[in-house]
């Protein structure tokens, strides 16, 4: 009897760790994020997966209607599999038909949807995902004009609601020179204090020139008609200019809560055309005819783009000044470029990115007018030294009497497709944590006020210029 009771007490033994083994692989595979990937009609939806991720299951789940949107996209991640420097090992799992969405909400293969193409119905496709509990990584922009302002509002709410994460892709604070601008921002004994400029002087300005032909991951980029089309992909005011935007938020107000009603003047807003020839758009679409809903920005056999845009604004008195421009393509050696100068009262903090920097972004000190440059000199080697120790390797070079390059190695030169790598990991933390810290909500609601605004108020104007 006593044996029988010790093997019985034994065996209970046994069952219950064998269950709680069971349990904790579950609750293991229930922490493992899946990925869904919507309608992948933009390359940035390929360049999340373009490195592998503790934690995330190499399974993903491709919603899309047929046809070579989709067929480039699995091109790109077949290419990340094969490459000899750390494959990838993605196993993608593809839905193909018109009802895509439908089926992804209804099967819920995955915990987090990437949405990165076509604008005109993103606003609406994050709302319906996010009611259906599901994560969402959105490529920017997640908003094109005020309605979809108004609906994105609602989606925070929902998100709220719903206990999952709304994330936008902000690449461009992952670059270096944006980094260290923001870091010598906040050194009082080299930057002093923030200016609050004028219209005609604004204290921030951010400039961003992109093309539409050239290489992603080494080859050339084949855009969706689409693109071409400002009712699809919205118009260059409301796209690219989201990243500057984001940036003076967080380079000039970092970790503070931007309240839209309160912080936010727009000034002045203006928009105007690229013009693209037929052969143009049949190099970078592969297309040699226009789309239908193209004939309507079509003169003389030339497609005019509304594609660039700019926003004079005023954010907590600070006036700013962002801007686009697209051109078709760039010239040898080169590349998209980006402009920034953030003015305060004892220097200006400058990146240049054009053809004497050979297209690579350079960081620059300059001394505010005014200043004792020889005090100033002391100072900036005593002042930055902060920032050596967080960067290692960085270090200062006198090019003009009163300006210092700030010399980057090359390791912390990752580059753009890199990035998208960054905000992934990044926000991948956020939902272990459960939750965004406190100002991305409010900060992303006024970002996207700030450029619909913006749309509103310079098409109320009566005439565009052109590129």
């Amino acid at each position: 009897m006593i044996t029988y009771n010790l093997n019985k007490m034994a065996m209970l033994i046994s069952v219950t760790f064998l269950l709680s083994s069971c349990n904790f692989t579950d609750n293991k595979k229930a922490d493992e994020i899946k990925l869904i990937t919507l309608d992948p009609g933009h390359f940035h939806a390929a360049l999340v997966q373009k490195k592998s991720y503790p934690n995330v299951s190499n399974n993903v789940y491709v919603y899309a209607p047929e046809g070579d949107e989709l067929d480039e996209h699995l091109k790109k991640i077949e290419a990340y599999n094969n490459r000899l420097e750390s494959p990838t090992q993605w196993n993608e799992i593809v839905y193909k038909g018109n009802d895509f969405f439908e089926k992804m909400v209804s099967e819920k293969k995955g915990n987090v949807v990437v949405i990165a193409g076509n604008n005109r119905k993103k606003t609406e496709y994050i709302q319906n995902t996010l009611r259906a509990k599901i994560n969402v990584l959105a490529d920017k922009p997640v908003a094109i004009n005020t309605s979809n302002f108004k609906l994105l509002k609602e989606c925070f709410d929902i998100a709220k609601e719903n206990n999952v994460l709304l994330y936008d892709v902000m690449t461009e604070r992952y670059e270096i020179t944006t980094i260290l601008q923001r870091e010598l921002s906040l050194v009082s004994d080299i930057y002093g204090k923030q200016l609050e400029g004028t219209l005609q002087e604004p204290s921030i300005i951010k400039e961003s020139v992109h093309h539409f032909y050239k290489e992603v991951s080494g080859n050339p980029l084949k855009r969706p008609a689409w693109f071409f089309d400002v009712e699809q992909e919205g118009e260059g005011i409301v796209d690219v200019t989201t990243h500057l935007v984001d940036l003076v938020q967080w380079e000039a107000f970092p970790d503070i809560i931007i309240d839209y009603n309160k912080d936010i003047e727009i000034i002045d807003a203006n928009r105007w055309f690229t013009s693209i020839s037929k052969g143009q758009f049949e190099q970078v679409t592969g297309l040699d005819y226009y789309p239908d809903y193209l004939h309507k920005h079509i003169v003389n056999d030339t497609l005019n783009v509304s594609s660039n845009g700019e926003i004079i604004y005023k954010i907590k008195g600070i006036t700013a000044k962002v801007s686009v421009t697209w051109e078709y393509t760039y010239p040898k050696g080169g590349g998209d470029t980006h402009y920034s100068i953030m003015k305060g009262s004892k220097s200006n903090l400058i990146i240049l990115q054009g053809k004497e920097q050979k297209y690579k972004p350079e960081l620059f000190i300059e001394a505010a007018k005014g200043i004792n440059l020889i005090s100033f000199a002391e100072t900036l080697e005593n002042s930055i030294s902060g920032i050596k120790k967080k960067y290692p390797g960085i270090s200062l070079t006198k090019v003009l009497d009163n300006t210092w390059q700030i010399n980057i190695p090359d390791s912390y030169r990752v580059g753009h497709e890199a990035h998208f790598t960054q905000v992934t990991e990044n926000y991948l933390q956020y939902l272990k944590d459960g939750k965004l810290p406190d100002w991305e909500v409010p900060n992303m609601i006024a970002k996207y006020y700030i450029t619909t605004k913006a749309l509103e108020i310079a098409k109320g104007k009566q005439s565009q210029k052109h590129e």
